[in-house]
């Protein structure tokens, strides 16, 4: 069974989403990121991806006082990213209570960092970021795209050891048009033991089932929650059924 994931994403401390990644395409939908983060673990969520967009386009981590804020008042296990450039980045996220980081800028333009965070801090608490637009890896908040394509990519990081890999299709992302799946598989085919977190574009229980039904092992939502797309109560009763 697929693992679900809710999303929150951080600007200014509230919970928001973009569109496609774009900051010009900003929509609040709370004040307080963890109440969001309670309502969450009263249904039965045990996962949480925490976004911090702030952090992504200044290139150090902004709200940390967010996430603190979740990890002390909830129990939920919080992958976060967002911003996490440099050793102090990683540590402060860590000691403000992530279980796991998400590693994706990084990852392209400083892959000797990268790789030493994963053997220092492990496989299990580090997450590869794959964000891709038109085949390409994005990077610096999506907002340059680098030369790396996606499949070569992961095969040097599936090399080195990393297990969870976040992947979104960018052009999908806050969309509600559906996510990737085609491309999802085609991870999937290449790296059959790699966890995989499909992310962009999920709109309706019925994409989450697709997913399942294709193989892939997570699913990380945000928008399709708030807009009212999916019901969270629904959703938990069809996995634990």
């Amino acid at each position: 069974m697929i693992e679900l994931i809710p999303a929150i994403d951080i600007i200014n401390g509230q919970c928001v989403r973009l569109t496609k990644g774009d900051y010009g395409q900003k929509t609040v939908y709370r004040d307080s990121p963890a109440e969001v983060a309670k309502e969450f673990e009263e249904i039965g969520f045990t996962r949480l991806h925490v976004v911090d967009l702030d952090g992504a386009k200044s290139k150090h981590i902004v709200n940390d006082n967010v996430l603190r804020r979740i990890t002390t008042e909830t129990c939920l296990t919080v992958d976060f990213g967002g911003g996490i450039k440099t050793d102090e980045d990683i540590e402060k996220a860590f000691a403000s209570g992530a279980s796991m980081v998400t590693i994706g800028s990084i990852a392209v333009t400083q892959p000797d960092l990268f790789m030493g965070w994963l053997k220092k801090y492990g496989a299990e608490r580090i997450i590869l970021g794959a964000d891709v637009r038109h085949g390409k890896i994005s990077i610096n908040g999506w907002k340059e795209d680098s030369a790396e394509d996606l499949l070569p990519f992961l095969q040097k990081y599936d090399d080195a050891g990393v297990k969870n890999v976040l992947c979104t299709e960018i052009s999908k992302d806050g969309t509600l048009a559906g996510p990737a799946i085609d491309l999802y598989k085609e991870v999937m085919a290449a790296y059959p033991e790699m966890h995989l977190i499909a992310s962009g574009g999920v709109s309706s229980l019925d994409d989450i089932k697709a997913l399942d039904a294709a193989g892939i092992p997570a699913v990380v939502f945000g928008k399709a929650i708030y807009e009212g797309k999916i019901n969270l109560n629904e959703l938990w009763d069809w996995q634990n059924a």
